[in-house]
């Protein structure tokens, strides 16, 4: 069944924080299958000042981190992952593409689905949506380390 996850939640799954946390909330979570993370871009965010002044555009790395910490919400909820025990590492990212500017006011849908999941490595595909219109995709993996 499909499950919607707050940011409270995100926020004992994965250990990123403001100003790096890149997804509000969470919903069609199926346990290690496949999640949707949310994310509203808005003018306030860090990077807007320097990207590019006049212009402001989202960084093509940051959609690909989006992705990647909604991956690791999969991840670590479905592992049952203590986030002071384990954390979730991005390993890579192949077949990157970007199709469309992401703007101030836009809100960021990224459907991650796994294609693969073997001794605590995960590989995903996933898109991000602004507004509706594909901005990003990429195939990517990410692997839970335990803390020495």
């Amino acid at each position: 069944m499909s499950e919607r996850i707050e940011s409270t939640e995100i926020q004992q799954l994965i250990p990123h924080r403001y100003p790096f946390l890149l997804v509000d909330a969470a919903e069609d979570y199926v346990e290690g299958e496949s999640i949707t993370g949310l994310k509203g871009v808005t003018a306030n965010e860090p990077f807007f000042p320097g990207h590019f002044p006049g212009n402001p555009v989202m960084p093509g790395v940051l959609m690909i981190e989006a992705m990647g910490q909604t991956g690791a919400v999969l991840m670590s909820k479905t592992l049952k992952a203590d986030p002071s025990r384990v954390t979730i590492f991005f390993m890579g990212a192949d077949k990157v593409k970007f199709r469309t500017p992401v703007r101030p006011g836009m809100m960021l849908r990224m459907p991650v689905v796994v294609t693969a999941a073997r001794h605590g490595v995960f590989k995903f595909k996933g898109e991000v949506y602004a507004d509706g219109a594909k901005a990003a995709q990429a195939e990517f993996a990410a692997k839970a380390v335990e803390h020495a």
